[in-house]
């Protein structure tokens, strides 16, 4: 126990050292994020203008939080001194026996094992994903743009600009982002249910006993997930250009007499990356209802079969309900990650047709997609910021509160 308290003291004089050497300069300038910015001054000596380094915002904000962290861990590390110190006075007192370090090294591997094997996957989540996200909320609440870019030019605090922007100053942006919404939300209904839907009776058909060949057209549906999605959405956009494969075949035939606008149009862009979406999505959904199939009893059928229920009957009363029960927690993981498919958005139809109406989107474009066009093409990280941070209250919201209420989960040892 002494030597654990002296590891503590250790890394106490350690967190010191950083914030008051370090993380002291930053943290100062946390309230205005800078005020001396990058000049030209002219060198007389030299006859040339010469920069003189000022502050940089990002810096002082990206540092200033890894100073707060590291305050919260100076005090926690500071509490678990006192409590082990409280520890070993009472054990003194009562006479028991007080815990030398290789015993508490050895109670590491042993009972509190769970806490060791813990430890590095919490310390990488806690560095790699909790920072960067207080570091991403903190930037929506600054002027962090095209405009005010370090180290050449300072952002400042601007509050709940950004917010107020989206939602009531700015009518663009707030057009754009609740265009966008709807756009998303409808997205992920139709692209989650299309592709649960449609695999499943897929799944069923080849798994039904009077299919011939089941294993040949299950290779035939899983080759399409061989190809590098990237690779068949590239390919896909191409050839659904106006000068593309598509449209020439259809000119070719007579079935058209001019090209079909398939991207540039909103309402067939729309439908386009829905159906595309499902020839990608369809062979992974029937992989996995299949599999569920397979599990499902066959006494259950042969009762139903007894009691005179007819096809459709055991389909609705047996093969739907255990599929539900047993797929809705990653339907539910499906359907967050249709509001976030980056690939097939971006790569068949890059947000487009664009739209004089929308702020840096098009008629395609999710709150992901526009999220990275603000990011990357514009460098309004601000505002991004603040998309990014209603994903994720819309997600987290949505997804936690419709996982709660699945019978997955208020039944999970059992099925009815």
């Amino acid at each position: 126990m002494i030597i654990l308290n002296c590891l503590y003291i250790i890394a106490e004089v350690l967190l010191a050292i950083f914030f008051f050497r370090f993380g002291l300069k930053y943290i100062s300038h946390f309230g205005t994020l800078g005020e001396n910015t990058q000049l030209k001054v002219w060198n007389e000596e030299l006859q040339i203008y010469e920069r003189k380094t000022g502050d940089n915002s990002m810096l002082i904000l990206l540092f200033s939080v890894f100073t707060i962290a590291a305050i919260i861990l100076f005090i926690w590390i500071l509490c678990l001194i006192v409590k082990n110190i409280r520890k070993m006075i009472q054990l003194n007192k009562k006479g028991e026996h007080i815990l030398s370090f290789k015993e508490v090294l050895m109670d590491l591997l042993d009972g509190k094992f769970h806490i060791t094997l813990l430890a590095a996957p919490m310390i990488t989540l806690v560095l790699f994903t909790l920072l960067p996200i207080i570091f991403m909320v903190l930037i929506a609440f600054t002027n962090f743009d095209s405009s005010h870019q370090p180290p050449g030019e300072l952002f400042t605090w601007t509050g709940l600009t950004n917010v107020t922007d989206v939602f009531l100053g700015n009518s663009t942006k707030t057009h754009t982002f609740f265009g966008i919404l709807g756009w998303t939300v409808l997205w992920a209904i139709l692209a989650t249910f299309t592709n649960y839907i449609l695999g499943m009776l897929l799944a069923i058909l080849i798994n039904h006993k009077l299919v011939k060949f089941k294993k040949m057209w299950r290779t035939l549906f899983i080759i399409s997930i061989a190809i590098p999605q990237f690779v068949s959405l590239l390919l896909i956009s191409r050839a659904l250009e106006p000068a593309g494969a598509v449209n020439a075949a259809l000119l070719k035939c007579g079935i058209i007499h001019s090209p079909l606008p398939f991207l540039t149009n909103t309402t067939l862009a729309r439908i386009c990356v829905v159906v595309i979406n499902m020839w990608i999505g369809i062979p992974y959904t029937m992989m996995t209802f299949s599999g569920v199939l397979m599990n499902i009893p066959a006494e259950l059928y042969e009762s139903a079969e007894i009691d005179g229920a007819g096809v459709l009957q055991s389909f609705i009363s047996i093969t739907l309900p255990y599929m539900i029960f047993i797929t809705a927690p990653a339907t539910i993981t499906t359907f967050v990650g249709n509001i976030n498919n980056f690939n097939v958005i971006y790569l068949l139809t890059a947000g487009g047709p664009f739209a004089l109406d929308y702020y840096q989107a098009g008629k395609t474009d999710l709150l992901v997609t526009w999220l990275y066009k603000l990011t990357v093409d514009q460098h309004d990280y601000a505002l991004a910021s603040t998309i990014g941070i209603f994903i994720f209250m819309i997600v987290s919201i949505a997804s936690l509160t419709v996982y709660n209420h699945i019978g997955s989960v208020k039944k999970e040892d059992m099925f009815q």
